[in-house]
C-alpha cells in the first residue's frame, strides 16, 4: 500500500507541476492520504484528528503569509533599509517566530489528546517524510526540464 501511495504521489506531481493553485490542492490531497496511511487512523480518530490538523494548518498558513508579505519581500532589499527599519523588521520576524512556536506547541498538546502520543510522533515523522519526497520529486522535475 505504501508503494502505491508513493507511486500515485510521484505520478500526480509529475503531471501537475506548473499549475500553482491546482498543484497545492493535489499536494494537500496526497498529504492527507499519506498521513492517513502512515498513522493508520481509525474512523473515529480521523473524524477527530482532521479538524484539529486542518485548523492548525490554516493558522500556520496565515503566519507564513504574514511573514512573507511583511518580512521576506523587504529582506531582499535589506541594503536599502535604515537601521531602524531593519530593527523593526527583525522584531517582527522574532514575533512571528514566537507565534509559530506557540501554535506548534498548542497543536501538539491538542492533537495528542485526539490521537496517541505515539501517533503524534508518527505524524511529525510522516510530515517530514512527505516534505522530503515532495522536494525530491520537485528537484527531479526541475532537473528534467
Amino acid at each position: 500500500m505504501n508503494k502505491l501511495i508513493i507511486s500515485i504521489f510521484l505520478f500526480v506531481t509529475t503531471l501537475s507541476f506548473g499549475q500553482k493553485n491546482h498543484d497545492w490542492e493535489k499536494i494537500n490531497t496526497l498529504k492527507v492520504a499519506f498521513i492517513t496511511e502512515k498513522l493508520s487512523l481509525s474512523t473515529k480518530e480521523a473524524q477527530e484528528f482532521w479538524p484539529v490538523y486542518n485548523e492548525y494548518q490554516e493558522k500556520r498558513n496565515v503566519l507564513r503569509k504574514k511573514s512573507h508579505n511583511k518580512i521576506r519581500g523587504k529582506m531582499k532589499d535589506a541594503d536599502a533599509l535604515t537601521e531602524k527599519e531593519a530593527e523593526n523588521l527583525l522584531a517582527l520576524h522574532i514575533q512571528i517566530e514566537e507565534e509559530e512556536e506557540v501554535l506548534d506547541t498548542n497543536f501538539l498538546k491538542n492533537v495528542s489528546k485526539v490521537i496517541s502520543a505515539k501517533k503524534t510522533l508518527l505524524l511529525l515523522r510522516s510530515e517530514d517524510e512527505f516534505k522530503r519526497q515532495l522536494m525530491k520529486q520537485y528537484r527531479q522535475n526541475k532537473g528534467g526540464k
